[in-house]
């Protein structure tokens, strides 16, 4: 296993900076309850004192003590054993677009981690999975190695998008037995440096998040050249899409089955029920159904 080594922020930095790079500051700190909620304090006060935080901002931890998941889930990484970074993003995009933002944020981290040599793919809305050699409840043949959060930053128009991904952990290091880490998966030595990974995660994130705002937040718009569009990537790269799940929607507002068939514009998931109907899914848990 690789050894846990800091995260070389002044590295990070000389490549993500300004003006070379997208971004206005980088800053690691030794430990946070979450990043999302400091950098989402941070954020507040910039914004009570009248002079915004200088957007995009990341900040990322070494250790993280009770990191924020879906539906007030909270877990805790060892030190220097995961990516655990969030961005103070501002991007030009109507609010019906919003929605898409974590999704694109799976984006970056799939190109990310592919481009390591690492066969993530996605799971919608907020995860990240790798492939597994057995199926269990929830997640079919895949575990998750990451997890993503928005949240918008109170009294402002900023979103704070926290991504979680398990680096070296060992199995017992892990919050849940259905959730896995890059080393436990094989993945290559040089794919368990955190500075490389923060690092290559900024730039893909910031070209994500840029080519988005310049499509005026419209994800179907054609790439560069005619190529894919983002939405056309996102869809690629997710697993959820054509396979069997169950959905528990948020705030207990039921259960739905079916097969899930393809993402709305505002990026809600449609799911196709065996009588025909479809639902739209605007926010709750998914989970793969095991294959028959």
């Amino acid at each position: 296993m690789s050894e846990r080594a800091l995260i070389d922020v002044e590295k990070v930095r000389a490549a993500a900076l300004r003006p070379a790079g997208a971004w206005a500051s980088v800053d690691v700190v030794d430990a946070a309850p979450s990043t999302n909620t400091l950098l989402l304090e941070i954020a507040a006060q910039a914004e009570r004192e009248g002079e915004p935080l200088a957007a995009p901002a990341a900040l990322a931890a070494e250790h993280q003590t009770a990191g924020i998941g879906r539906a007030g889930r909270t877990w805790e990484t060892p030190p220097r054993a995961a990516l655990t970074v969030s961005t103070l993003l501002r991007p030009a995009a109507s609010a019906d677009a919003l929605g898409w933002l974590p999704l694109l944020t799976g984006v970056a981290v799939v190109r990310v981690l592919r481009a390591a040599g690492v066969p993530a793919s996605l799971k919608w809305p907020n995860d990240v999975l790798l492939p597994a050699a057995d199926e269990v409840d929830g997640f079919g043949p895949w575990r998750k190695v990451a997890g993503i959060l928005a949240q918008g930053v109170p009294g402002g128009d900023g979103v704070v998008v926290g991504v979680g991904l398990n680096v070296t952990q060992p199995a017992v290091e892990l919050p849940v037995p259905t959730a896995t880490s890059l080393a436990l998966a094989g993945a290559p030595e040089s794919a368990l440096d955190r500075t490389a990974l923060l690092t290559a995660y900024l730039a893909e994130l910031a070209a994500v998040v840029g080519r988005w705002a310049a499509d005026d937040g419209d994800v179907h718009a054609p790439g560069p050249g005619g190529g894919p569009s983002l939405a056309d990537e996102y869809a690629d790269r997710c697993a959820t899409l054509g396979a069997s799940v169950r959905v528990e929607l948020a705030g207990g507002a039921g259960v739905v089955e079916g097969r899930a068939a393809h993402l709305t514009v505002d990026g809600a998931l449609v799911v196709a029920r065996d009588d025909g109907s479809v639902r739209m899914v605007t926010a709750g848990d998914v989970h793969h159904l095991r294959r028959a």
